[in-house]
């Protein structure tokens, strides 16, 4: 019999506030964390000016001892992590048992750490007066690395590096190793840093917003006739899970239970999404579940405000839920976080579970003609009883994931 997954704890830093309540809050009140990056302007050939950048305190706090080879992408992942073991209530003997593992990812590691190291090595004096400290804080696997050494693990470390989906392969992954009884706890999650550069690889494939520069209330907007692209986000996601009667035992509170997991490729194209390959994961997931299309009553879209994604994103839901099923995006309120939007949106979307509403998606006034028809929550939150929710995101390479968490 296939082990039960639960999750016991998740934390968070995003453009709407540096915690899951203070996050969820925000979003409920229908809040937004876009503003315009007037700094932006001084790169050169730059059209866009949005981003949402997230405001920690909490940062500054960590000593120097564990920040030192931290660049801001693991700092956020750090904060988000301590949240979600506080809140799952994991003692620190525990973590460094050897028995809790660690799934977790970024686009890539640290952008300014990156930007600091080519500047002195290409305009400076060469490999004179480099920290060593500093490629520690932009190598790849940077926030898994960081996360492990600051709490101490001893257990199994994954490492996901996928783009747009790092952070719910992260979740995914780690549901198969308890299911598959590899071990009982794992964390696991994703984050992500904002920098110029993550806005000027979408720029120049004209993928960012750049129509309303002035107007930050105003972009993106997911599934509207008047999206112009993306806005690029930052921050960090982390869930605790657990094998689900290890956490019943310990007597912690379930937050929601993982049910179903699919990670697929399109194997079409680097860049352009496929209707069936998002189509495909979404119909794994469900399988993997045990579920019908009929038993979702909420997606959680990925949907970033870009012309071709919302698109096939959406003529691939509609394909396997119909016109029925409520869908929104979080990516009005919160920028597209990238490697850290799988575990964000994911939480999010379960507190709204808990709470009973979905959120709408921002600045979706008019559906897109080239959209499908589908039951778009927007304008306002709606109340709403929701059991079992399905989260998507989709990535460079034609990756695409799928969870389903219920209510437990």
């Amino acid at each position: 019999m296939r082990r039960r997954v639960a999750v016991t704890g998740i934390g968070m830093v995003t453009p709407l506030g540096d915690t899951f309540a203070g996050s969820l809050a925000a979003l409920r009140q229908g809040r937004h964390g876009i503003a315009i990056m007037s700094e932006w302007a001084a790169v050169e050939h730059l059209q866009t000016r949005l981003g949402a950048p997230a405001n920690v305190p909490a940062i500054a706090s960590l000593p120097r001892k564990v920040s030192r080879t931290m660049g801001r992408v693991s700092l956020l992942a750090t904060i988000a992590t301590k949240e979600a073991i506080a809140a799952a209530g994991l003692r620190d003997d525990e973590i460094r048992s050897g028995a809790v593992g660690l799934a977790y990812g970024s686009t890539h590691g640290s952008s300014s750490a990156n930007e600091e190291w080519v500047r002195k090595l290409v305009m400076g004096n060469g490999f004179l007066g480099l920290a060593s400290t500093t490629y520690l804080k932009f190598m790849s696997h940077t926030a898994a690395a960081n996360l492990a050494l600051f709490l101490g693990l001893r257990g199994r470390i994954v490492t996901t590096c996928a783009a747009c989906v790092s952070a719910s392969q992260a979740i995914g992954y780690a549901t198969e190793m308890i299911r598959a009884g590899t071990t009982d706890v794992m964390i696991a999650g994703g984050a992500e840093e904002l920098h110029f550069s993550h806005a000027g690889v979408f720029d120049i494939m004209y993928a960012t917003s750049r129509s309303y520069n002035d107007r930050p209330n105003a972009s993106p907007r997911p599934f509207d006739k008047d999206r112009d692209g993306l806005v690029v986000g930052e921050g960090a996601g982390t869930f605790v899970l657990e094998e689900w009667e290890r956490a019943k035992a310990r007597g912690r509170p379930i937050l929601t239970e993982v049910v179903g997991f699919a990670t697929n490729c399109d194997g079409a194209h680097v860049t352009s999404p496929s209707i069936e390959g998002m189509r495909g994961a979404m119909e794994l997931a469900l399988r993997d579940a045990g579920a019908a299309p009929r038993d979702v009553q909420y997606v959680n879209a990925h949907a970033t405000g870009t012309v071709v994604g919302d698109v096939a994103e959406s003529h691939a839901t509609a394909a396997v839920f119909g016109e029925t099923v409520p869908v929104s995006s979080l990516k009005g309120h919160l920028g597209h976080t990238l490697g850290a939007c799988g575990a964000i949106e994911a939480g999010l979307s379960v507190g709204m579970m808990r709470e009973g509403f979905i959120a709408p998606t921002r600045n979706l006034h008019e559906i897109g003609a080239d959209c499908a028809r589908l039951d778009y929550v927007r304008e306002t939150a709606r109340v709403a009883d929701v059991g079992l929710l399905m989260s998507n995101k989709f990535a460079f390479g034609g990756i695409n994931t799928s969870l389903l968490f219920r209510r437990a």
